[in-house]
């Protein structure tokens, strides 16, 4: 579903779905990165992160989202990206684009690398506010993604399920994927109960996304 059921009616839906397009509309710039923990930046604006598989169309969409095509670097080789980047988005937001998971030939070195610092990354961050879990909408979940579903459970971090892809499936088939998704969130304690179908092609979902994530931010300051 895409839809924002907390919104009590159609003005209050328009001016959530206005906010999101506001503050990404604003500037978007990449401004650190951590392979280690001791190397984080200091705590600071509200912090959202990405999550997902290898390949799974993180960074897409990112650059979807904010409307800048190279923002974040889509990386051909599944698994190669190991480190936290963080792009500070209109000084009210923190995105935050994890390292893929879940790829079968990436070194075991690599994947625990992966859980120790993203663990101990979501357990003691104190700014984070959620974390988007995107998931593939053209394939079943995934081990890893159970997996990942069940650390971010015991870190005790909201995290959102996010489908992805969402243009290359049939409208029969997407509506299956979504039901089996919205049990899985029944699952988890720490599953946010809205599940958004996006696709970074066609903008399925995004401006909903974006409303979602606004609501994480720092309020706007209003003009004098």
């Amino acid at each position: 579903m895409t839809g924002l059921p907390d919104a009590r009616d159609e003005d209050e839906r328009a001016a959530m779905l206005e906010e999101g397009r506001l503050l990404f509309c604003r500037p978007c710039t990449f401004f650190y990165a951590a392979q280690q923990l001791e190397h984080l930046p200091e705590p600071g604006l509200p912090e959202v992160a990405f999550c997902g598989r290898s390949n799974v169309g993180k960074s897409s969409i990112i650059n979807a989202l904010t409307g800048q095509n190279s923002l974040a670097r889509v990386s051909h080789t599944p698994g190669r990206t190991k480190q936290l980047n963080f792009f500070n988005l209109g000084d009210r937001l923190v995105l935050v684009d994890m390292p893929g998971y879940g790829y079968a030939k990436a070194a075991k070195s690599v994947k625990e690398d992966w859980q120790g610092l993203m663990f101990n990354f979501l357990r003691g961050r104190p700014n984070l506010r959620r974390i988007v879990l995107l998931l593939d909408s053209r394939i079943e979940t995934k081990a890893s993604d159970h997996a990942a579903m069940k650390l971010l459970t015991e870190a005790a971090v909201t995290f959102q399920i996010v489908l992805t892809k969402a243009d290359d499936m049939k409208p029969g088939v997407l509506a299956k994927r979504q039901e089996d998704v919205q049990g899985l969130v029944k699952k988890y304690t720490a599953a946010h109960p809205l599940v958004i179908t996006t696709s970074s092609e066609t903008g399925i979902g995004l401006p909903e996304l974006r409303a979602e994530l606004t609501a994480l931010a720092d309020p706007a300051i209003p003009y004098a």
